[in-house]
C-alpha cells in the first residue's frame, strides 16, 4: 500500500500491520471533494490487496473529522500530492450527472470501506457529518473525541444523505429512530452519539489517536482469516434469514477451521499459552 501525501489525504503506517489515512484539509474542516474519494477508494483497494495491513485507521487533521462535502466552490490547492488515479469530471453538472457522480464517486467510499475485509476503525477527532459521517458509519469501530459532534445535517441545505447515511443509521438506530435523528437534523454529542450506538467508546482528546492505535494493533494480531470472515459473516448476517446465515458461516468455516491460525490456536490452547497468530491467507 502506498504511504505518502495524495489529494487531502496522509497515509503512513505508524504500527506494524496498520495503515492511518488522515483527511488533511483542516482549513476547510476536511471537506472532501471528487479528487479525495477516487484517492480514497483507490487506497482502500490497495489496502485491500496487501497482506501487510492488517487494519485501517481513518481519522482527520485539525478540528474536524470530516465536515462533510467541500461545498465552497474554491479550487482546491494540491501542492506535493502524488497521482493516485487520472483525473475525471466531478459529475453533478446536470441530473444524470448528479446521478453519476454519486454512484461513481461519492457512494464507492463508503462502498470500499464496507468491502474491505480487513477492520477498519474511524477515529473520529471532531465534527463529522454528511459524507463524513457516512464514512465513520461504515467503519467496523468507531472511538470518539469527547467534543466530537456527529450528524447528517442535509436537510439544513434542502439536501439529501446520498452516500449511505440513511441506510446506516436505519442500520444501527431502526427505522423510528432514524427518522427522527434525520428530519429533525440532528447533529449528536459525542455521547450522545455513544447512548445511540453510533460509536463504540468516547475518549478525551488527547488520548483519541493512542486509543485508536492500541485496538488496532490488538486487532492486527489476530488471526486474519477468521476475523476477515467472520466480518463479512456478520454484515452478511444482518440482511440474510436465519438459515442463510447459517450456511455462509459454515461455508466460511470451512476455510477457517483448515487455516494455520486455527491450528495454531488449538495447539497453544492445549499448552496453556497465548497462541502466536500469522497467517494472512488460506
Amino acid at each position: 500500500m502506498q504511504t505518502g501525501t495524495f489529494h487531502g489525504i496522509e497515509v503512513t503506517t505508524p504500527e506494524k500491520g496498520v495503515a492511518l489515512i488522515t483527511l488533511n484539509r483542516p482549513e476547510q474542516l476536511n471537506g472532501m471533494n471528487h479528487e479525495m474519494k477516487r484517492d480514497l477508494v483507490e487506497l482502500l483497494l490497495q489496502a485491500q490487496m496487501d497482506d501487510a495491513i492488517c487494519v485501517v485507521v481513518f481519522t482527520g487533521n485539525g478540528r474536524a473529522f470530516s465536515a462533510g462535502d467541500d461545498i465552497t466552490g474554491r479550487p482546491p490547492s494540491w501542492d506535493g500530492a502524488e497521482e493516485l488515479v487520472p483525473g475525471i469530471p466531478p459529475g453533478h453538472n446536470h441530473f444524470i450527472g448528479t446521478y453519476n457522480g454519486l454512484r461513481g464517486l461519492s457512494q464507492p467510499v463508503n462502498l470500499a470501506v464496507r468491502n474491505l475485509d480487513k477492520v477498519s476503525i474511524a477515529a473520529v477527532n471532531g465534527v463529522a457529518i454528511q459524507s463524513g459521517f457516512s464514512l465513520a458509519l461504515s467503519s467496523d469501530f468507531r472511538i470518539a473525541s469527547s467534543t466530537a459532534r456527529l450528524g447528517s445535517g442535509t436537510l439544513r441545505f434542502g439536501l439529501l444523505p446520498d452516500e449511505a447515511g440513511h441506510y446506516l443509521v436505519v442500520q444501527m438506530l431502526g427505522v423510528a429512530r432514524a427518522m427522527d435523528f434525520f428530519m429533525r437534523n440532528r447533529i449528536v454529542s459525542a455521547a450522545e452519539a455513544a447512548d445511540l450506538g453510533l460509536v463504540h467508546e468516547v475518549v478525551e482528546p488527547e488520548r483519541l489517536l493512542d486509543r485508536s492505535l492500541e485496538l488496532a494493533v490488538e486487532l492486527a494480531a489476530g488471526p486474519q482469516v477468521a476475523q476477515r470472515l467472520l466480518k463479512r459473516a456478520i454484515y452478511n448476517a444482518a440482511e440474510m434469514t436465519m438459515h442463510q446465515a447459517l450456511d455462509d458461516i459454515a461455508t466460511k468455516t470451512a476455510i477457517s477451521d483448515w487455516d494455520p491460525d486455527a491450528i495454531e490456536g488449538m495447539k497453544a490452547f492445549k499448552e496453556k499459552r497465548a497462541p502466536q497468530f500469522g497467517s494472512t491467507a488460506p
